[in-house]
Formats: C-alpha cells, sequence, structure tokens
C-alpha cells in the first residue's frame, strides 16, 4: 500500500485523455496532488506524470481501468520502484565522486550506490570510508574489447537502474552503450561542442568566454549528443584564470550531476527521441 502514488504515462495524443485518466483516479478514491502533463503536437504525443495521495488498494485493477482509457501501445508504469540502484564510473576526478557519496552517505541522494567501478585505483581508498564496493578495472594493456567486456560483466553484476559517469574519461563502444540503452548518464563540461578536444578550460580562457557550464546527459552512440536532462552555467570574466574557470566548472559539474541523479530518482524524465521531457 502506498500513500503517494506515482503513474506515468506515455502514448498517443487523443482528445479527453486527461478526464478519462482523472476519471479512473477518482473511481479508485485516488486524490491527484500533482499532475504535469506534455504534448508533442508534432509527433502526437502525450505524456503525463501523476502523484495522487490516497490509498491504493488494488495496483492491478487501476493498471486495467487505466489501460482501458488509453491509446494502443501506451506505456504506464505505476509506483516504480523509487529506491534507484546506482554504479558509478571514475577514473581519477574526486570531485562528482566526493558529491555523491556524501549525500549517499547522509541520506539525501533517494538513491542506492551499489558499487563503485574506476579504470585508475586512484578513488579506492576514499570509496572504502564509505564502505561502498570499490573495483579497479584497468584499460591499460588489453583490447577496449576486453576491457569494456570485464566492465560490462562488473556492472551487471549489479543490476543497476543507472550508471552514472562520473567524469569517466573513457570513450564507450556503441556495443558497450547499446547493452546499457537507457541507464548510462554522463556529465561534461557543456563547452561542447563549442570546445572539443584537450584542454577545454585552456581553450575557453585563450578564447575569453563569459560563460561556462556542464551538461548531464543520456549517453547513446553518438558521444556527447546524447538526450540531455540538466544544463547549467555561470558567468565568469576577464579576472578567471584558467585555473579558478576549472574550479568554477567542477562546482557546476557536481551540481548539474546531482540534480540530474535527482531528477531520474523521482522519476520526473521521460525519453522522448533524442530529446528528454523533465517534469520539474
Amino acid at each position: 500500500m502506498h500513500h503517494q502514488t506515482l503513474i506515468l504515462i506515455q502514448c498517443q495524443d487523443a482528445v479527453g485523455l486527461v478526464a478519462n485518466i482523472s476519471n479512473v483516479l477518482a473511481q479508485h478514491q485516488l486524490n491527484i496532488v500533482t499532475m504535469r502533463e506534455f504534448v508533442d503536437e508534432k509527433e502526437h504525443k502525450f505524456f503525463v506524470r501523476v502523484a495522487c495521495s490516497g490509498v491504493l488498494s488494488n495496483q492491478q485493477k487501476l493498471q486495467q481501468d487505466l489501460q482501458a482509457q488509453l491509446p494502443k501501445n501506451t506505456l504506464l508504469s505505476i509506483n516504480p520502484d523509487i529506491q534507484k540502484k546506482l554504479v558509478i564510473l571514475v577514473t581519477k576526478e574526486h570531485h562528482c565522486l566526493a558529491d555523491i557519496l556524501v549525500r549517499h552517505f547522509f541520506k539525501t541522494l533517494q538513491a542506492e550506490v551499489v558499487a563503485v567501478i574506476g579504470n585508475y585505483d586512484t578513488l579506492k581508498d576514499f570509496t572504502d570510508k564509505f564502505q561502498i564496493p570499490f573495483h579497479h578495472i584497468s584499460h591499460e594493456e588489453k583490447s577496449k574489447e576486453e576491457f569494456e567486456g570485464e566492465l560490462a560483466q562488473c556492472v551487471q553484476g549489479y543490476q543497476a537502474d543507472y550508471i552514472i559517469l562520473a567524469k569517466f574519461m573513457r570513450i564507450l563502444s556503441p556495443n558497450f552503450v547499446r547493452q546499457f540503452k537507457g541507464k548510462l548518464i554522463n556529465i561534461h563540461h557543456s563547452f561542447l561542442p563549442a570546445f572539443i578536444g584537450a584542454n577545454p578550460y585552456q581553450q575557453a580562457h585563450n578564447r575569453g568566454v563569459k560563460i561556462i557550464g556542464a551538461t548531464a546527459h543520456f549517453v547513446t552512440d553518438d558521444l556527447d549528443e546524447g538526450p540531455i536532462i540538466v544544463q547549467n552555467t555561470k558567468s565568469i570574466d576577464h579576472s578567471y584564470d584558467v585555473q579558478r574557470m576549472r574550479t568554477a566548472g567542477k562546482e557546476i559539474e557536481k551540481a548539474v550531476l546531482t540534480k540530474a541523479i535527482q531528477l531520474l530518482t523521482e522519476e520526473r524524465v521521460m525519453l522522448h527521441g533524442n530529446r528528454t521531457i523533465v517534469f520539474r
């Protein structure tokens, strides 16, 4: 029994959908607390996230009654498991991992970090302090296939809802990405595509940029082109040297990644082609 019932729906748009959904919920004695909907008029698609109060006595019956009022091929989810499991992939930079693990420790993350995997063991001691398993899977002296094979096997063992690339500086092959479709979340400095390649902060500094930022997105075959979940920026000026820009950039990366994790764990993100619909 849930005292808060969460319902997620994606379907073809049709007249009267909101009324039909509301009627079914009323029949089940559920009171709508928030209802956020979005219609893609070009593609005639309807998306809605409904949070209700009241005691849900029969989830199966609610599922059937809603399905009966919705178009064919509707994606309908009622009370998905809210305690999401996360596996974090890291390299050497600690700022994003530290932010996540501290929130995890103080139970403000709304998700469980089940493991940290690093292609260097730099962050092992830090992770150990939180009593979270750390796996060191080196990429050195092995082919990309071997490395990704070991990585995939390790990740699969944890059956995570999401795999967070917390400054994991390895490019993943399309084959690896396909195995974890819709589960891989990356954070990067949103200079992309403006400043590609090594040392974006140096390039940005040379160019005298006035805004720096970060982007959290789903990883797809097309490296940094995946659906965007959260972006944020900070205004800077000529007085920022490269080091100060990098520090400011790290602060934004942490905040953006944590916000993305929060939105995902609260089931506020729906994938729609190469875009996301984010219900705040």
